[in-house]
This record gives C-alpha cells, sequence and structure tokens, in this order.
C-alpha cells in the first residue's frame, strides 16, 4: 500500500508523546474513522491512558490549526483520540484487517525511526555542547594571553638620548 504522505509526518507531539489523531490512522488501516473509534470502544479493556487518550478541545483546536490535513476535524462533534505507539498496534489488532495488520508494521517502523532521529539529535546536541565548553575554556585562555601581550605590544617610549660632546666631572 503506498501512501502520498510518510506516516513520520503524521505523528504529533501531544502531551509529551507521540501520537497519531484517529483520522491518520483510520487512513493509514484503510477503514473509517467511526469505525475505527467503535472498535476502540468495543475493547476499551485492551486501551489504557498511554495507549489511547482523547484530545480536549484547545489541543483539537491547535492540532487543526497545525495540521492542514486534518481541517475537516474542525465541524466534528466528537473531539478525536490520540493513539501512542502501542495503541496503533492495538487498534491493528483489535480492527483485523489485513490492510490494517500489514500497515501496522510501517507505523512500527515510522515510530522507530522517530525515536532513533530524537536520540540522534540527542547525540548531537550533547556534543555541541561539549564543543560549546570547550570554545568557552579557549577563549577564557585567550583573553588571558591577550592580556599579558598588551603591554608588549604598546609602543615603548624612547630612551633619554645622550648628550653628545664634553663632559666635565
Amino acid at each position: 500500500m503506498e501512501r502520498s504522505k510518510p506516516i513520520t509526518s503524521l505523528i504529533l507531539t501531544i502531551r509529551g508523546r507521540k501520537v497519531l489523531i484517529d483520522a491518520d490512522l483510520a487512513d493509514i488501516y484503510g477503514v473509517e474513522t467511526r469505525t475505527l473509534n467503535q472498535a476502540v470502544k468495543r475493547n476499551a479493556e485492551r486501551f489504557p491512558d498511554d495507549f489511547v487518550f482523547r484530545l480536549n478541545a484547545s489541543e483539537k483546536s491547535e492540532v487543526i490549526t497545525n495540521c492542514d490535513h486534518l481541517a475537516h476535524l474542525k465541524f466534528a462533534k466528537s473531539l478525536p483520540l490520540a493513539f501512542t505507539e502501542h495503541g496503533a498496534i492495538m487498534a491493528a489488532t483489535v480492527l483485523n484487517s489485513p490492510p490494517a495488520v500489514t500497515m501496522s508494521v510501517y507505523v512500527v517502523r515510522a515510530f522507530i525511526q522517530m525515536r532513533e532521529h530524537l536520540a540522534a539529535n540527542a547525540a548531537i546536541l550533547k556534543r555541541l555542547a561539549e564543543i560549546d565548553k570547550t570554545l568557552l575554556e579557549h577563549n577564557q585562555a585567550l583573553g588571558v594571553i591577550w592580556h599579558k601581550l598588551q603591554p608588549l605590544l604598546q609602543p615603548q617610549p624612547e630612551p633619554p638620548k645622550p648628550r653628545i660632546g664634553f663632559r666635565t666631572p
């Protein structure tokens, strides 16, 4: 199943978690959003709060504002569900349709790819912090050297010229 948008572009950060909105997940799994939400409701014991949660009104508004492809949610009567990685996989198991099972692999890979990017970014930020610390140490050392060299760089006053001629004691 070929998608026009990569799955990683559909993963959002809400409440500090990486999630997929129910409309996007239903589209990935090839079912209607209503069908997905009904399956979740029928199997509520399989979806604890760390697997799926309902957005509040302000979160819904923010998602609609920031994600053009979710503009159709603006007039939806109910607040959308947000599925974490585990919730997305559990949704595939309760839907139990061949496209959902197939696409669940891609969803898992997308979440893994997001984690790898975050880990790579963390490593880069750590390295930049080390470089910044080293530069600050070098900057301080160069400041000390500059202050010690400063007097040597100033033009020295010329010594008094000896008088020419005969001198009597």
